[in-house]
């Protein structure tokens, strides 16, 4: 689906690129690891671990999709070691980043922003980050895949609806096999329901029938909606209206919803530039209303929507 959207930027490629048929991985990912809270002595040790991570994340094929090296998602994990319990095992926050191009302009839009506090994983520069998809390796390789799995689900469902369903599925079995293992000493409570801001429960909620009107919603606001706002910026806002009561709808039915939560967190500036200049007044005290019963936290910045001329 990214190469229907991405076409006609390949027009303006040289002639040899656009005869590659050579399938490219679908993630150019970049890894920040952060020691601040902790000491560690070989910092070739660190530079390994982001290296590591990083080639996971490149060089490996997550689908049977071909993805041109133009159109791999772009994301960027941030990881920040916060503890290390014994030696080669590493406590760490993370926040996970995701970004994608809105058609004919160079500007990106972020898909995923997520911050996942309960990293626990052993790590060591001799060994390869190990992986499986059916059975548990190793807790990093399980993270670093699950992610992968989630960034090209939400990828696919901003290009197509609800086409992201099939990677969902495959984040549900590494996370069925993670929560379940007994072999390594990386217990990660991440895996389970006990906390509703974790990645148990972002991936619960992509896959929950009641929140799917939330998912078609993001259909709408991306591909529908920012996609032709360069060309048609009344029919793009019209759009993401419709998009944002889809997101009304999922709220709705789930008080409180992690979905929801983080979209807003990335998108309440965006969403706010978009409206800001409308010309159609009727529309902003529409949009305004859904915005601050949907997400009260950022209603000050809705309410400027109003005061623009």
């Amino acid at each position: 689906m990214r190469n229907l959207i991405l076409l006609p930027f390949l027009l303006l490629l040289p002639a040899l690129l656009l005869t590659r048929s050579a399938q490219a991985q679908e993630l150019q990912a970049e890894v920040a690891i952060s020691t601040e809270n902790v000491t560690i002595a070989d910092r070739q040790l660190v530079q390994q671990m982001r290296n590591d991570m990083q080639a996971f994340l490149n060089t490996r094929s997550f689908t049977n999709q071909t993805y041109r090296p133009e159109e791999r998602i772009r994301c960027k994990f941030f990881v920040g070691i916060t503890e290390i319990p014994q030696n080669g095992t590493y406590r760490a926050t993370v926040r996970v980043l995701s970004t994608r191009p809105v058609y004919g302009t160079g500007y990106e839009t972020n898909v995923l922003s997520f911050a996942d506090r309960g990293w626990i994983f052993n790590y060591s520069p001799q060994n390869p980050i190990d992986y499986s998809e059916n059975t548990f390796v190793g807790n990093l390789s399980s993270l670093l895949a699950f992610y992968a799995y989630i960034i090209i689900g939400m990828d696919q469902d901003s290009f197509s609806p609800l086409s992201g369903s099939v990677y969902y599925d495959r984040a549900r079995n590494i996370l069925t096999n993670a929560s379940s293992q007994n072999v390594t000493n990386e217990a990660d409570e991440g895996w389970k329901d006990g906390n509703n801001g974790n990645r148990y429960w972002l991936l619960n909620n992509l896959q929950d029938p009641q929140l799917e009107a939330f998912r078609s919603g993001m259909y709408a606001y991306y591909r529908q909606g920012m996609d032709v706002f360069i060309t048609k910026p009344e029919e793009a806002r019209t759009t993401i209206t419709t998009a944002l009561q889809g997101v009304q709808q999922a709220v709705q039915r789930r008080p409180g919803t992690l979905l929801a939560r983080a979209f807003f967190t990335t998108k309440a500036d965006e969403i706010a530039n978009i409206f800001r200049t409308s010309p159609d007044q009727q529309q902003k005290t529409q949009v305004v209303t859904i915005l601050s019963e949907t997400d009260p936290t950022n209603s000050a910045k809705y309410q400027a929507i109003l005061r623009q001329p």
